[in-house]
């Protein structure tokens, strides 16, 4: 492939892509109201199958995306639940991201089974969880965990018409395209990785109960959208534990159910809850006593406990707060995990940081209002 022409248009699209603002209520708080479910494959291209083709991937994810779709819509009527195929229909890759990004969704899902490449790893079984990120164990390359499995599930572009052209020389097959994923700083990341882990928690009392863990890869479908999203393989069709789990009567039934739960943990996460809290103007301002070799004992107001900002990304790369990329603005960086958090402080009232995301919005469409207690930064 000719790396030059796709490291251009991975640049172009970067600028071009919408960013996914948060919908909040009438009083500016944050509210998960939109989450689209992407059952995989689908028409023509069955994804994996079992060795006596009894079963097929398309099949299972349909059942299990359409009944947690009617789940979440009873269990939560203000979220609007979008499906990106409700029948045995082919939809791209592109075209399930699109999906998602025009209805501006809040969370993204991508539902699959998993399968072993050759009979020799039948034994594989168990789900997993994926992110778009990088592989954060040292030495390793990028993609090398899920080598396989990111070949696989983006090999479904050739099965489309023209993929040459709409993925701009993309080959599944070939390392040197995965490379460029790391071009693409996941603003989305850590929420990603929130929801990720309420699925793997859930999961653990569905009927294939063994987790594999949560990755970081180069799936094509989760580089396009422009929300918190995840990709989960529920089990393997190859395995034959697994497999006598997928044909069980109630396998769809209790699965969604686990989805379900970890729905709802991720969109009380995302909602956050309690009130602002309440400045007492009246209140005397706190003293500290500052005591410096040489110098007179003085009085200097204390540091606040809690203050309050707007996060404008969330990235795994260290940058300074005089990068152009910050268009002008000059954030504090808060370390969290494997990810610098980038805040614009505003101070200890609250309603300074809302009034100051009305003009970081039309920046940062998806910056949103953080607390900050310390070095931990959480959303407001």
């Amino acid at each position: 492939m000719n790396s030059r022409s796709l490291l251009i248009y991975i640049t172009a699209l970067l600028a071009v892509l919408p960013i996914r603002a948060f919908a909040g209520n009438d009083n500016g708080q944050i509210r998960l109201r939109t989450v689209v479910i992407d059952a995989g494959h689908g028409g023509h291209d069955p994804g994996c199958i079992s060795y006596d083709r009894r079963t097929n991937e398309k099949s299972i994810t349909l059942a299990v995306a359409k009944t947690l779709a009617d789940k979440i819509r009873a269990e939560h009527p203000d979220v609007k639940v979008i499906l990106t195929r409700s029948s045995d229909v082919f939809v791209t890759l592109n075209g399930r991201a699109d999906i998602a990004n025009k209805a501006n969704a809040d969370l993204f899902m991508s539902i699959h089974v998993n399968a072993a490449p050759n009979k020799s790893r039948q034994s594989a079984n168990g789900y997993s969880i994926h992110v778009l990120g990088q592989y954060s164990s040292k030495n390793k390359d990028m993609y090398a965990l899920n080598m396989d499995l990111c070949k696989r599930e983006n090999s479904v572009i050739t099965m489309e018409d023209d993929y040459q052209t709409s993925y701009q020389g993309f080959d599944p097959n070939d390392p040197e395209s995965f490379i460029f994923f790391s071009l693409m700083q996941n603003t989305n990341l850590n929420q990603s990785l929130q929801f990720a882990d309420e699925v793997d928690k859930a999961l653990g009392g569905a009927p294939i109960a063994k987790s594999r863990g949560i990755s970081q890869n180069a799936f094509l479908v989760l580089w396009r959208t422009t929300m918190p999203s995840a990709l989960i393989e529920l089990g393997f069709i190859t395995n034959s534990e697994d497999l006598a789990q997928f044909r069980k009567e109630n396998y769809v039934e209790k699965t969604s159910e686990a989805l379900l739960k970890a729905f709802d943990n991720y969109k009380k996460k995302y909602d956050g809850v309690g009130e602002p809290q309440k400045i007492n103007k009246e209140e005397p301002v706190k003293e500290h006593i500052v005591r410096k070799e040489g110098t007179a004992v003085r009085k200097e107001p204390a540091v606040p406990e809690i203050i309050y900002g707007v996060q404008i990304a969330a990235s795994g790369k260290k940058m300074k707060s005089t990068d152009p990329w910050f268009k002008g603005l000059r954030p504090q960086t808060y370390p969290s995990g494997s990810l610098n958090k980038y805040v614009i402080v505003t101070g200890e009232n609250p309603a300074d940081a809302r009034e100051k995301l009305s003009t970081v919005k039309s920046k940062f469409p998806q910056a949103f209002v953080v607390k900050i207690e310390g070095e931990k930064v959480s959303r407001f």
